[in-house]
């Protein structure tokens, strides 16, 4: 009896070494099923057997969901980034590669695995490290791939070589959109033929002084007036004062609302175009008394202008004693 135990007990131990072994032919296996042009395709069996342990080698899995009735935009999106990364990895044959399968489980092929996984979003990438060999790693648990971020086959791609060891990596190649340069070079031909038959009507355009310096003065206008510090600080148009009616103007000198920028543009516009009928305008006129008529309105209109940014000036700074009537 007691040596019918300890047999039993040597089959026992013999078959659990066999057991912790990884399958050396599993990994061949897989990789011939790897496709040239994209990952392994699998459902819920080859799933649990490409996964199951003991293994040697890493496994990546790609969980999805392609079909347009789930409504997985991402999951669409990121096919042709996966694809073109599993192709990169399953052309290359390098001794010191690491053993690593690609794999791609969707929803329709992987309700089960969906299920136990307990998954509610796709797209998932799980990477699965080796449990025996010399790659092995204490804690076998599978590491799960952000996608917050980037959606690029190389973001994955760095993301996969931290994970595996030393050796070659084979380098992803884009293939040439030639589509997009065919339509390129028409885009740029028709730019140069319309810019051919229509450069007798535009080139006096693009050459005027007074469109040149129409579009300056409305540059000066805008930035002046704090246009980049209602972009920058993402100030509000207009805000309450506290009395159920609205402030046009923020008090204090690093503070505004977006409706102030624009009423300083126009004031500052008004005062520019009036200099500027003042200083070339007026001088051509023939009649003396139409001219003087001309001086004493644009002067008012310069006065009020001015009068009214002062009182703009006053409400940023409720100190500041000067002032121009009528405001």
């Amino acid at each position: 009896m007691r040596l019918l135990l300890f047999l039993v007990a040597v089959i026992g131990l013999i078959h659990s070494a066999i057991s912790a072994q990884a399958s050396p032919g599993k990994f061949q296996k897989y990789k011939s099923l790897s496709r040239p042009s994209g990952a392994v395709e699998l459902d819920d069996a080859v799933y649990e057997e490409l996964t199951l342990k003991p293994r040697d080698y890493h496994v990546a899995v790609l969980l999805t969901a392609k079909e347009a009735k789930y409504g997985c935009q991402v999951c669409r999106e990121f096919q042709s980034e996966w694809d073109l990364l599993a192709a990169a990895w399953n052309k290359a044959s390098k001794p010191d590669m690491p053993r690593l399968i690609l794999g791609t489980l969707d929803f329709s092929q992987g309700r089960g695995t969906f299920q136990k996984l307990m998954l509610q979003t796709a797209p998932i990438l799980l990477f699965f490290p080796p449990t025996v060999g010399p790659n092995a790693k204490v804690d076998a648990s599978p590491l799960r791939y952000d996608f917050a971020g980037s959606m690029s086959a190389d973001q994955v791609y760095a993301w996969l070589g931290r994970n595996l060891p030393e050796g070659y990596r084979p380098p992803i190649v884009r293939p040439i959109n030639y589509s997009r340069i065919i339509g390129s070079i028409t885009v740029v031909l028709g730019a140069i033929t319309l810019f051919t038959v229509t450069s007798p009507y535009t080139l006096p355009i693009i050459q005027s002084r007074n469109i040149w310096a129409a579009i300056s003065l409305i540059a000066v206008l805008l930035f002046t007036s704090g246009h980049m510090f209602n972009h920058i600080r993402k100030v509000p148009y207009v805000a309450g004062d506290g009395k159920g009616g609205i402030s046009y103007f923020a008090g204090g000198f690093s503070n505004q609302f977006g409706l102030e920028s624009q009423i300083v543009a126009a004031v500052y516009a008004v005062l520019s175009f009036t200099t500027i009928v003042l200083a070339m305008k007026i001088p051509r006129i023939a009649d003396r008394k139409s001219q003087q008529v001309s001086v004493i309105i644009w002067g008012l209109v310069l006065f009020g202008a001015y009068s009214f940014l002062l009182s703009i000036f006053r409400t940023k700074s409720g100190g500041y004693p000067l002032f121009l009537p009528p405001f």
